[in-house]
C-alpha cells in the first residue's frame, strides 16, 4: 500500500519561507475576528427567536416562507465552503483555469434544479430525498441505500475535506498542528450551532455570503496589485512560475501546462478533458445540485415556486465569481511563491507543507496571510472559518436526519422522539471521529489537490444515484427492482475503481502510481460518463423485464403525471410516526418542572420537552395544500424564465470566451 496515504506528518511552518509563526497575533486581526463572530451569532440568535417553532403548523409553514434572495445566498454559501477556497485555488495553481469550469457548469444545472426537479419534489410533498425515492418506488432498501451512501460521501468528501482545509488556515495562521486545529474547529462549530441554532442557518448563510464575497474581492485586488501589469502580465508571469529546486525531475512536473488559460482541453492528453468537463461533470453536478439533501432542502423552504427559481438564478450568477475570487488568486499565489506553492521535490514539499506530493493546497491561505494587511487578514480568516462552520452544521444536521429517520427507525420502530434526537447526536460524534481519521488520505490523494480528490470520489459513487433520479422523474416505467439493482451494480463498479486507487495510491508526476491502466487509466470524468450510461442501461433493462408500477401510485411523482389531481395511493407507509399524542391521552399527568442545570443541558442538546397543539383537519388540509402548491403568478413566472434564459446565455459566453 502506498505510504503517501498513511505517512502523515503534522503540518509545520518553515521559517525560511514564511512570516512569523503567529501571523494573526496583532490587535487589528483579533478585533475583526471577535467582531465578526459576535455579529454572526447575533444574527443567528435574532433569526432563531423570530422564527415561530412553538406549533407544528408554525414550524412547517415557516419552512415555506423564505424569499428568493436568502435562498440564493444560502445555496451559494452551502456550496462554497473552505474546501472550495483551498481546493479550487490549489488546483488552479497547479493546472490553470480549467477548474473554473467546475463552477460555471453549475450555471446550467441550477436551472435544471429550479425548473425540473424542485417542482416534482414539491408536488410529491416530500422533505427528504430518500423519502422521494420511497414514494416513487416503494420498499425500504433503496431508501436505506441512499441514506448510507449519503453518509459515506459526507465523511469521505465533505466533512473530512472541509475540516482539512480549515485546519490548513489555522495551521498557517497560528502554527498549530493539523489535529489540534481540527479539534478547535469542531469546538467552535459546536458553540456556533447551539447558540445560533440550525433554524437560523439560512439567515447566517446570507450574512456570510456578503462578507465572503466582499473579502474575496478585496484579496483579489491586492493579489493583482502584487502581480502588476494587468491580465497579460498575469498570464506571462504564471507561465514562468517554476520552483528553483527541481533536481532531476522532468520539466513536465513543474512547468505550467501550455493550455493553462483554456477551459476546454484535449480529449485524450488534457488533465481535464473537454468531453469529461461537459458531460461527466454535468452528471456529478446533477447529483449534487438536484438530489443532495443539503441543497434541495433550501429550495423547499421557499414560499412559492417563483422564489425557488429566482433563488436558483441568483445562485447561478454568484457561481460566476469563483473564477475570479479563487482561481485567479490561486494562480497568483504560484507566481508570488513558486518555491512553496509549486514545489516539486518531495523533500522540499515535506518541509513546506508536510505533504510530499505537493503544496498547492496552501496557495490561497498563503496569499491571504502574506498579501492582506492587518485587520483584513482577520476578516478573511473569519470568513473561511464561518463558511466551514456553516457547511459543517448543515452537513451534521442532514447526516443526523438521514441516520435517525431512514436507518435508526428501521431498527427501532417504536423509538420515542427524544430517543431519536439522542441517537442522532451520538451518531454525529461517530461521524466526526471517522472524518478525522480520514484526513491523512485527503491530504495525499490526487497529488495533493483537494478539489480533484473530492470530484474523483464523487465520480466513482454518485452516477448511479443521478441515473435513478433522472429516470425516476422522466420514465414512469422504471420500477423498484430496476432502480435497486442499477444502484447496487453501479456501486460495485465504482467501488472497484475507488478501492484500487486507495490500494495503489493516486501517485504524483514525480512518483506515478503503478495502478493497472485498465482500472485507473480512465480519467475520473470519463469514468463518470461510463458508469452513468451502464447504470441507465441496467435500470431500464431490469425494469422492462419486471412488473410496472400502476399509475395510481405515481401521480405527481414523475414528469408525465406531474399535473394529475387524483389522489395518490402510496406504495409504502412511513417507518416511524410520532405516537406521543396517543401516549399523552393515556397518561395525562402534570410534569415536574426541571431544575436550572437540567434545563440548561436539555437546551444545549436541543431536547426541550415542548408539546405543540394538534392541528385540526382543516388546518392539516390547508397545510398540505400549501406545501404541495407550485402555482406561480404569470408576471413573476415570465420574469424568472427570462432571467434563466439570460443566465444560460451568460454561461455559454463564459465557456466560449475562456474555452
Amino acid at each position: 500500500m502506498s505510504g503517501d496515504y498513511f505517512g502523515f506528518s503534522f503540518l509545520k511552518r518553515n521559517a525560511r519561507n514564511s512570516t512569523n509563526t503567529m501571523v494573526l497575533a496583532n490587535p487589528a486581526d483579533i478585533s475583526v475576528i471577535v467582531i465578526y463572530f459576535v455579529v454572526v451569532l447575533a444574527v443567528g440568535i435574532w433569526a432563531m427567536v423570530s422564527t415561530n417553532r412553538s406549533t407544528v403548523g408554525g414550524y412547517f409553514l415557516a419552512g415555506r416562507s423564505m424569499v428568493w434572495w436568502p435562498i440564493g445566498a444560502s445555496l451559494f454559501a452551502s456550496n462554497i465552503g473552505s474546501g472550495h477556497f483551498v481546493g479550487i485555488a490549489g488546483t488552479a495553481a497547479a493546472a490553470g483555469i480549467a477548474i473554473g469550469g467546475f463552477e460555471w457548469n453549475a450555471l446550467i444545472v441550477v436551472v435544471i434544479l429550479g425548473w425540473i426537479f424542485v417542482p416534482i419534489y414539491i408536488k410529491a410533498g416530500v422533505v427528504t430525498m430518500p423519502e422521494y425515492l420511497k414514494k416513487r418506488f416503494g420498499g425500504q432498501r433503496i431508501r436505506i441505500y441512499l441514506s448510507v451512501l449519503s453518509l459515506f460521501l459526507y465523511v469521505f468528501t465533505k466533512i473530512s475535506a472541509d475540516m482539512f482545509s480549515g485546519a490548513i488556515f489555522i495551521n498557517l495562521a497560528l502554527g498549530l498542528n493539523i489535529y489540534l486545529a481540527v479539534i478547535i474547529l469542531l469546538l467552535i462549530t459546536a458553540i456556533y450551532t447551539v447558540t445560533g441554532g440550525l433554524a437560523a442557518v439560512i439567515y447566517t448563510d446570507t450574512l456570510q455570503t456578503i462578507i465572503m464575497i466582499v473579502g474575496s474581492f478585496i484579496l483579489m485586488g491586492f493579489a493583482f496589485h502584487e502581480v502588476g501589469g494587468g491580465f497579460e502580465s498575469f498570464q506571462e508571469r504564471y507561465m514562468e512560475a517554476v520552483p528553483t529546486i527541481t533536481g532531476n525531475i522532468s520539466a513536465n512536473c513543474y512547468e505550467p501546462r501550455p493550455d493553462s488559460f483554456h477551459i476546454f482541453r484535449d480529449a485524450i492528453t488534457g488533465d481535464l478533458p473537454w468531453p469529461g468537463l461537459v458531460f461527466g461533470l454535468t452528471i456529478q453536478a446533477t447529483w449534487y445540485w438536484c438530489t443532495d439533501q443539503v441543497i434541495v432542502q433550501r429550495c423547499l423552504s421557499a414560499k412559492n415556486l417563483s422564489h425557488v427559481k429566482a433563488g436558483c438564478v441568483l445562485c447561478g450568477y454568484m457561481k460566476l465569481l469563483p473564477m475570479f475570487l479563487m482561481v485567479f488568486p490561486g494562480m497568483i499565489s504560484r507566481i508570488l511563491y513558486p518555491d512553496v506553492v509549486a514545489c516539486v521535490d518531495p523533500a522540499e514539499c515535506e518541509k513546506h507543507c508536510g505533504a510530499s506530493v505537493g503544496c498547492t493546497n496552501i496557495a490561497y491561505p498563503k496569499l491571504v496571510l502574506n498579501v492582506m494587511p492587518n485587520g483584513l487578514r482577520g476578516l478573511m480568516l473569519s470568513v473561511m472559518m464561518a463558511s466551514l462552520m456553516s457547511s459543517l452544521t448543515s452537513i451534521f444536521n442532514s447526516a443526523s436526519t438521514l441516520f435517525t429517520m431512514d436507518i435508526y427507525t428501521k431498527c427501532r420502530r417504536s423509538a420515542s422522539e427524544k430517543e431519536l434526537m439522542i441517537a442522532g447526536r451520538v451518531f454525529i460524534l461517530v461521524l466526526i471521529g471517522v472524518s478525522i481519521a480520514w484526513i491523512p488520505v485527503v491530504q495525499s490523494a490526487q497529488s495533493g489537490q483537494l478539489f480533484d480528490y473530492i470530484q474523483s470520489i464523487t465520480s466513482y459513487l454518485t452516477p448511479p444515484v443521478a441515473a435513478v433520479f433522472m429516470l425516476a422523474i422522466f420514465c414512469k416505467r422504471v420500477n423498484e427492482p430496476g432502480a435497486f439493482y442499477g444502484l447496487a451494480i453501479g456501486l460495485v463498479i465504482g467501488l472497484i475503481r475507488m478501492i484500487a486507487e486507495f490500494i495503489y495510491g493516486t501517485g504524483s508526476c514525480v512518483n506515478p502510481t503503478n495502478c493497472p491502466t485498465i482500472i485507473c487509466g480512465i480519467h475520473y470524468l470519463y469514468f463518470s460518463i461510463i458508469l452513468f450510461t451502464l447504470s441507465c442501461i441496467i435500470i431500464l433493462a431490469i425494469s422492462f423485464m419486471t412488473k410496472p408500477i400502476d399509475d395510481k401510485h405515481l401521480y405527481r411523482l414523475c414528469w408525465s403525471l406531474r399535473n394529475n389531481t387524483e389522489e395518490r395511493v402510496d406504495l409504502e407507509q412511513d417507518n416511524w410516526v410520532n405516537d406521543e399524542d396517543s401516549n399523552n391521552m393515556e397518561i395525562d399527568e402534570p410534569e415536574e418542572e426541571p431544575g436550572f442545570c437540567k434545563k440548561a443541558v436539555m437546551c444545549f442538546c436541543g431536547l426541550e420537552n415542548k408539546k405543540a397543539p394538534k392541528l385540526t383537519a382543516e388546518e392539516e388540509a390547508e397545510l398540505q395544500k400549501k406545501l404541495t402548491d407550485t402555482s406561480e403568478e404569470p408576471l413573476w413566472r415570465n420574469i424568472v424564465n427570462a432571467n434563466a434564459i439570460i443566465l444560460l446565455c451568460v454561461a455559454v459566453f463564459c465557456h466560449g470566451f475562456f474555452g
